[in-house]
């Protein structure tokens, strides 16, 4: 065929999406993204209350409820922390995922006055991450003791922790001890175990291509 007699292919137009047009429009709203069905918003850090109250009251929205807050620790980024909230709306049968980012220092503001329930898992996000809540009245440890050293669930937190609870017979009380074997590092390959196996015959590096002595 000719260049001439040869036609491009109609463009597709992009799906119609006026509930994520809705979502651009409110302010602090970084991103907005469908993922497997379930819609995920970016929002602002300084943004994140005033952003959750719309998100709670306009009736365009309607998520009435927080049901879940949690935390995710990405080491290699600046603002390693992602601070990521589950909202549902009874009235709309409807899901959404809010992220916030911040670091080890800065605070995200609290959304306790928001929805009263949310307190327990900002404390749980505090203790196992060390995120603190700008607002939040009660930061103690919710799941870990309260002289518990550093955040569980960071990743470079090491694998047998600072401390370890034993019972002591001279004191007959329960006492710490320093842990003797702390791991003080942990590295991380974030690639698929599979990539190994495109690895060449011969290579010292490949996985079992090292002769034992």
């Amino acid at each position: 065929m000719s260049e001439e007699n040869q036609t491009e292919a109609p463009a597709v137009a992009a799906p119609a999406d006026p509930f994520g047009d809705r979502l651009r429009a409110v302010s602090g709203v970084s991103h907005v993204m469908l993922e497997r069905d379930e819609r995920i918003i970016a929002v602002d850090r300084k943004s994140l209350a005033t952003v959750m109250r719309i998100l709670r009251d306009d009736p365009n929205f309607a998520f009435e409820q927080c049901m879940d807050v949690c935390g995710v620790d990405w080491p290699e980024r600046a603002e390693r922390f992602d601070v990521v909230y589950n909202l549902l709306s009874v009235t709309r049968n409807d899901r959404l995922r809010v992220i916030v980012t911040t670091d080890e220092a800065t605070p995200v503001p609290s959304v306790s006055e928001i929805w009263s329930g949310v307190t327990w898992w900002e404390r749980e996000v505090f203790d196992l991450f060390g995120v603190s809540f700008d607002g939040l009245v009660d930061h103690r440890r919710i799941l870990t003791d309260n002289g518990f050293e550093g955040h569980p669930l960071r990743k470079d937190f090491p694998l047998t922790g600072h401390v370890e609870l034993r019972y002591d017979e001279e004191q007959k009380r329960v006492v710490y001890d320093r842990v003797a074997l702390t791991q003080e590092f942990r590295n991380f390959d974030f690639l698929s175990p599979w990539e190994a196996m495109n690895t060449l015959p011969g290579d010292e590096k490949a996985v079992g291509g090292g002769s034992g002595s």
